[in-house]
């Protein structure tokens, strides 16, 4: 999401094709003997959210006492002293997206065990209509604003900002739509790079890129009340009325507590071909949650209780217009006044006032 940093996946895309056995589950057991059941398909599975495959594996081992299924650590599914090979129905729906461990674990008659351990990747079952963008309006924004958040509340438009070049330029206030200047703000000091904010009963939350702080503020006043803490990269942010949802430039929303920042619980996104990275500022409209996608024109329409990408925003059109010289498009607003969203990016010159179009059936 930044301009100056490039996000290594390496290390996911290497555990998403790498089997990794493992003889005797309780760290011990002789590396020379064979797994006495294994999976009979090659490296890893694939799959969509609720399909049901059939997954064998195969005794190899004339004393194998028991062979139990664990699916993301969980215990699914037991035989007793099966022989030859084993065929089940599988649905690796049952956890949601993303990836997920599954594991054989055969035991033998004198207690020994040995595991098969392998991953499951879990898509969308469906795919995503395309939407465009009509533009209603259009409004001057200020070009020095790398803009990470923008929000609408009471009719005020508050926009966060950050600071590539750690010179104590984040800013946070409310912006004269008519204008793009600031009629109230504050800053944060130069060791903070602001993220997206979110409004929430009368309190904005603020988060910081790589700090690992949640700043909260009086919304009215824009006066400190605390800050809370958190691990890793902080990068949109919007809540649902009663829980915040905070992305962090993964394909990952994580559902938290505004009371103490404490993660509820989390999700993947994924559309039909795989998981979505680089999801960057977050909007929640009517049960949905819009964000922008990092480095690209596209808005996506997430399903938070699943992460499933239910539409595809093309904003491409924006891009020529608003950017100027500056940087992405980031930073997505919805006015429940006049049902319009409000998009810009970073140091452009323009805010927009737009609908969605939807295809028509």
């Amino acid at each position: 999401m930044k301009k100056y940093i490039v996000i290594g996946l390496i290390v996911a895309v290497i555990a998403a094709m790498v089997i990794v056995p493992m003889l005797n589950r309780n760290g011990s057991g002789n590396s020379e003997i064979d797994t006495p059941a294994e999976f009979t398909f090659a490296e890893n599975l694939a799959t969509k959210w609720n399909d049901v495959i059939p997954v064998s594996f195969e005794v190899k081992n004339e004393d194998v006492e028991k062979v139990e299924l664990f699916y993301n650590d969980s215990l699914f599914q037991t035989w007793l002293k099966p022989e030859g090979k084993v065929t089940f129905q599988f649905n690796a729906g049952f956890y949601g997206l993303g990836t997920k461990s599954i594991s054989l674990i055969s035991t033998l008659s004198n207690g020994e065990t040995y595991s098969d351990d392998r991953l499951v990747r879990i898509v969308s079952d469906i795919k995503p209509e395309v939407w465009t963008v009509s533009i209603s309006n259009t409004y001057p924004h200020n070009k020095a604003n790398f803009t990470q958040g923008l929000e609408w509340s009471n009719g005020l438009l508050y926009e966060s900002t950050g600071d590539p070049s750690k010179q104590g330029q984040t800013k946070l206030g409310t912006i004269e739509l008519n204008t793009g200047n600031y009629t109230k703000k504050i800053g944060l000091d130069a060791n903070y790079f602001g993220e997206g904010i979110t409004i929430l009963n009368d309190k904005i939350y603020q988060i910081t890129y790589t700090e690992g702080k949640c700043f909260v503020y009086d919304k009215n006043t824009l006066t400190l009340l605390k800050d809370m803490i958190y691990q890793g990269e902080g990068w949109g942010l919007c809540n649902d009325g009663k829980y915040l949802y905070m992305s962090d430039g993964s394909e990952r929303l994580t559902k938290r507590n505004p009371a103490d920042f404490s993660i509820i619980e989390t999700v993947e996104v994924s559309d039909q071909n795989g998981p979505i990275r680089n999801i960057n500022e977050l909007e929640f409209v009517d049960g949905l949650i819009y964000a922008n996608v990092w480095q690209t024109n596209a808005v996506i329409v997430i399903q938070p209780e699943t992460g499933k990408v239910l539409a595809t925003i093309n904003a491409s059109k924006l891009a020529p217009l608003g950017q100027s010289g500056g940087d992405v498009l980031n930073g997505i607003a919805y006015s429940p006044a006049n049902k319009k969203f409000y998009m810009t990016g970073k140091y452009w010159s323009k805010i927009f006032e737009v609908t969605f179009d939807k295809p028509v059936l």
